[in-house]
């Protein structure tokens, strides 16, 4: 899912775990946006029709949407949420996991876009949850074994 604000209001994302929260914001318009990815690549996917859902669809979505709201494509940045390794007990030594998967989609999809990514609260094996204050740019994470950190 994209959501795409000019301020004042908070976008959060709750529970990610395997997933990745991409957060793009351009301070001098104060235009911020938030996309939950769930897989690396489209060709994973199911649902073709929602480019929210695949790192190489979301990040230049959601980039589009924010430019359309007055956020210039040369200031944004990037943050990300997310991406752990959820049940890596259960899988094979070795595995890729989908977290690792989704990370490392998501920074290529980030790279292509020439947007740089300024903030991470990724990896590990616990969920985390992220509100980000669009308006002032701050970004707040919570996680399991972290506690609530500002990003």
């Amino acid at each position: 899912m994209i959501v795409v604000s000019n301020g004042g209001e908070t976008l959060t994302a709750l529970g990610l775990g395997s997933c990745v929260a991409v957060l793009l914001h351009d301070p001098r318009a104060g235009v911020g946006g938030m996309v939950h990815v769930l897989l690396p690549s489209k060709s994973l996917s199911r649902d073709r029709s929602n480019p929210g859902r695949t790192a190489d669809t979301a990040v230049p979505a959601l980039a589009e949407q924010m430019t359309g709201r007055g956020a210039s494509h040369p200031l944004m940045v990037a943050r990300m949420v997310g991406g752990a390794s959820m049940f890596s007990d259960l899988l094979a030594a070795g595995t890729v996991h989908i977290g690792e998967r989704n990370l490392a989609a998501c920074r290529l999809a980030l790279r292509k876009a020439g947007i740089p990514v300024v903030g991470e609260a990724v990896g590990g094996k616990g969920s985390r949850s992220v509100w980000f204050d669009v308006g002032s740019g701050s970004v707040t994470v919570r996680s399991v074994h972290g506690g609530t950190n500002a990003l």
